[in-house]
Formats: C-alpha cells, sequence, structure tokens
C-alpha cells in the first residue's frame, strides 16, 4: 500500500493550493480518507475526512469555509483544495486512509510541506 502526497510549497497569504494523494494498494471505496497537518512543535491535527460516497466531514474550525476535501474514487485520489491560506497553515500535510469495516488498517503518506508567507 502506498499513499503520495504532491501539490506542496511555498505560497502567499491569500492564495490557493491543492494538495493531491494518490493512493495503491487499496481497495479505495473501502476506506475514508483523510487529510491532517503537524505544524513545527505541535502534535499532528486532523485537518478533514472524506467518506466513501464522496461527503466530506470534520473540518478543523481554523480551515472551515477556506479548505475543500474531495476524493475520486475511479483514478483513486484525494484532494484538499486550500483557499485564502494563512500563515498558521504553515505545516507538513498528511494523507491518511483508514478501513470502515473489516480489519483495523490504517496508512500514512510520507507528507507534504506547505509553507505560507510572504
Amino acid at each position: 500500500v502506498q499513499l503520495v502526497e504532491s501539490g506542496g510549497g511555498l505560497v502567499q497569504p491569500g492564495e490557493s493550493l491543492r494538495l493531491s494523494c494518490a493512493t495503491s494498494g487499496l481497495s479505495f471505496r473501502r476506506y475514508i480518507m483523510s487529510w491532517y497537518r503537524q505544524k513545527p512543535n505541535k502534535e499532528r491535527e486532523l485537518v478533514t475526512s472524506v467518506n466513501s460516497r464522496g461527503a466530506a466531514f470534520n473540518y478543523a474550525d481554523s480551515v472551515k469555509g477556506r479548505f475543500a476535501i474531495s476524493r475520486h474514487n475511479v483514478e483513486e485520489t484525494a484532494s484538499l483544495q486550500m483557499n485564502s491560506v494563512k500563515s498558521d497553515d504553515t505545516a507538513v500535510y498528511f494523507c491518511n486512509a483508514r478501513a470502515v469495516d473489516g480489519p483495523p488498517e490504517e496508512y500514512w503518506g510520507q507528507g507534504t510541506q506547505v509553507t505560507v508567507s510572504s
């Protein structure tokens, strides 16, 4: 199983960025897809999740109205559209897959750095 994030980089405050998570080796529809982030010297935190039908849930208060998660079951990818970014969004962003049924299975990507700075 592999989860590979892409799309991170340096962006200015107020701009937009789109992160992608490409998966392989999963029965993709069996998994809730989530984005987490870890700020410097902080614990990893949940940003948002999307279920197998594409319904988003669990948006962190700090990103509501600015970020949007989506999934593409045919391509077996997930995305995070980040709009109106702030310096406080600077973090390493991780893709996560968690099985919704059967044996508990959870997988992580290696992370992609997002830096918001002018």
